[in-house]
């Protein structure tokens, strides 16, 4: 029970960050590829729009790994251990895309300098969330195996197959799709540039069903255990669901209703997650360790809860407040 409560909280944690971090990784992702002659003038949009939330986006990647270390320390220990390369390959990244995007928004030169720092910043957004994306991929591969606690497949094992490869382009698709659909809305007034962002939107929303397909197929032969988990009696309603929220943003793009296209946007990147980590459990890294057989002792587990209890009431507040402070009466972008 308290096992199962701690790793709800983790899914809560990575749904948000994918919902908000995951839009600011995608709004660099729109950045390194504006074009033409209103390029400058996306760019502009897309850093007022991440420039004050950022950094409190990545709360909930933080507390996702506190959680995970605290909660299931044989699992974190299997997770760095086996994953080694890919995640420090995201960790460079996060670090390389926040350095890259201050340097840029204040460096005074406005020439081949700032485009640079620019350039760093657009292919850091690109390597973070597909090394994330592997990351998961890899997590449900099944070839990551650990006897007595210790990792016994080395630093290769699941992160290069086709199955965890093609999650990290589904997630890069998925955090392209989740921006725009949030620009169309940031760049409200500024109808030429919203139209830019709608039709990004509308296209990247087009290659995620592809881009699902790929997943679900190479799953059959790459991570088995979930592949049968995304056969149970829950998931042709989840699919429902999630297409529905698919559809509903696609109709909401087309006919400019971008309030209703961001919530369902949101919905599909949830019901997508929730999916996953349904068809996951109760393996944190398939097949060996699992939320019953890596959890840390009940007294720990009941003051973590406790801890994440009354954290909630402080930080959820708080956070609030600042998107409010900071995401509203923002000044118009020049088209």
């Amino acid at each position: 029970m308290l096992a199962g409560a701690v790793a709800l909280s983790i899914l809560l944690s990575l749904i948000l960050y994918a919902v908000m971090g995951g839009a600011d990784f995608g709004g660099g992702i729109w950045d390194l590829l504006a074009t033409g002659p209103r390029a400058e003038a996306q760019r502009e949009a897309i850093s007022k729009a991440i420039a004050p939330i950022w950094e409190a986006n990545h709360v909930w990647l933080i507390l996702v790994v506190v959680v995970l270390f605290t909660g299931f320390p044989t699992a974190f220990a299997t997770m760095m251990t086996a994953l080694n390369i890919p995640v420090t390959v995201m960790i460079f990244g996060l670090v390389l895309r926040g350095s890259a995007f201050l340097f840029r928004k204040y460096d005074p030169q406005l020439g081949a300098t700032r485009h640079r720092w620019g350039a760093a910043f657009g292919m850091a957004s690109f390597s973070t969330p597909f090394f994330q994306g592997v990351i998961l991929g890899a997590l449900a591969s099944g070839r990551i195996r650990v006897t007595n606690g210790l990792v016994t497949t080395g630093y290769l094992a699941g992160w290069l197959t086709p199955f965890a490869l093609v999650c990290g382009v589904f997630a890069l698709g998925l955090f392209a799709f989740l921006a725009a659909s949030y620009l169309t809305l940031d760049t409200k007034g500024e109808a030429v540039l919203q139209n830019d962002f709608r039709l990004r939107a509308i296209w990247s929303g087009l290659f995620l069903g592809p881009a699902a397909g790929a997943v679900f197929l190479t799953a059959a032969q790459g991570a088995p255990q979930l592949f049968h988990g995304l056969t149970r009696w829950w998931a042709p309603w989840l699919l429902v669901a999630t297409s529905l929220c698919a559809a509903g943003a696609f109709a909401a793009l087309w006919w400019r209703r971008f309030v209703l296209a961001r919530v369902a946007a949101v919905g599909q990147v949830t019901l997508i997650l929730v999916g996953f980590c349904l068809a996951q459990y109760p393996n944190l890294v398939t097949p060996d360790v699992t939320v019953t057989n890596a959890g840390a002792p009940p007294a720990t587990l009941r003051l973590l809860v406790l801890a994440l209890a009354t954290g909630s009431v402080i930080l959820l507040p708080s956070l609030a407040i600042l998107f409010r402070l900071f995401k509203a009466g923002r000044p118009k972008t020049a088209a």
